[in-house]
């Protein structure tokens, strides 16, 4: 006799129909943003094991149309982990903003002689010697005839 196969709930198929649907969709960076950092993990873990299957299906030498699907998935990592690398680092803007120093990867770039040039501050500071020789050689003034 044959078994008889466990009838899943309607509601529970369609969630695993509409799971598989979005897994073969590309998924778009804005809908990520508004998801928190353990549903971009989570989400991330699944895209991975998807990733794993569709490796081993290619070399089972599956259809065609899981071959394409291998660089939706790719795609979907590489954006799944952007939001979620700029998001930590938008919020470790956020926690140093009124501190003194800066993480380095937060400071600006610029070249390396620009981060090393003397700041305006540190420009206009004149020694003791040369303050004296301004106040007591000032500039003269000279009345020109036209």
């Amino acid at each position: 006799p044959r078994q008889q196969s466990v009838s899943q709930s309607p509601l529970a198929s369609e969630r695993a129909r509409t799971s598989r649907r979005q897994a073969a969709m590309k998924i778009k960076a804005f809908d990520l943003r508004t998801k928190t950092k353990a549903e971009l993990l989570k989400q991330l873990e699944e895209l991975k094991t998807e990733l794993a299957h569709l490796r081993v299906a290619k070399v089972t030498g599956s259809a065609a149309s899981k071959l394409a699907k291998i660089k939706v998935v790719r795609k979907s990592i590489a954006r799944v982990l952007t939001v979620y690398n700029q998001t930590q680092k938008s919020k470790l803007r956020e926690a140093c903003a009124g501190k003194k120093f800066l993480p380095k990867d937060l400071r600006q770039k610029k070249t390396r002689a620009m981060r090393r040039a003397l700041t305006p501050e540190e420009r206009s500071v004149k020694t003791f010697k040369q303050t004296k020789k301004d106040q007591n050689f000032p500039l003269r003034k000279y009345a020109v005839l036209a």
